[in-house]
């Protein structure tokens, strides 16, 4: 599978009057968070509240700022979560996707919203 982008709307819920971001995000099947950039984080206001050890792709593990709260919007779908600080790229991953229902679709290549849920996110309670 080659590499999926789509575009989120990034804000900060304790300061609505600061402008939302939006931008085209990495999706991270392999990844668990967001992981913002520290200039999104910077630009939100988000308070860091910890840092949090976190293994990257090469296995080294790195202290870094664990940011929010944030929210995340994808076409309408809604998550509320914190952030990973790290990078230069944006990267949404699953628990957020998990949050808004929304799925990757390998043979387009796309993000899609669940099949099964088209107008409004649903979870599993079991």
């Amino acid at each position: 599978m080659g590499t999926i982008k789509t575009n989120i709307k990034l804000s900060n819920p304790r300061i609505p009057e600061i402008q939302s971001i939006e931008m085209d995000c990495l999706v991270g099947t392999g990844a668990l968070h967001l992981w913002i950039t520290e200039t999104q984080a910077i630009q939100l206001k988000l308070e860091e509240f910890e840092k949090r050890p976190v293994t990257i792709a090469d296995v080294s593990v790195h202290q870094v700022p664990y940011v929010g709260p944030i929210k995340i919007d994808w076409h309408g779908r809604v998550s509320f979560s914190g952030a990973m600080v790290l990078g230069n790229q944006c990267l949404l991953g699953a628990i957020p996707m998990e949050d808004m229902d929304i799925m990757v679709h390998p043979a387009r290549q796309c993000v899609i919203a669940n099949p099964l849920h088209p107008n409004v996110p649903a979870s599993v309670a079991y």
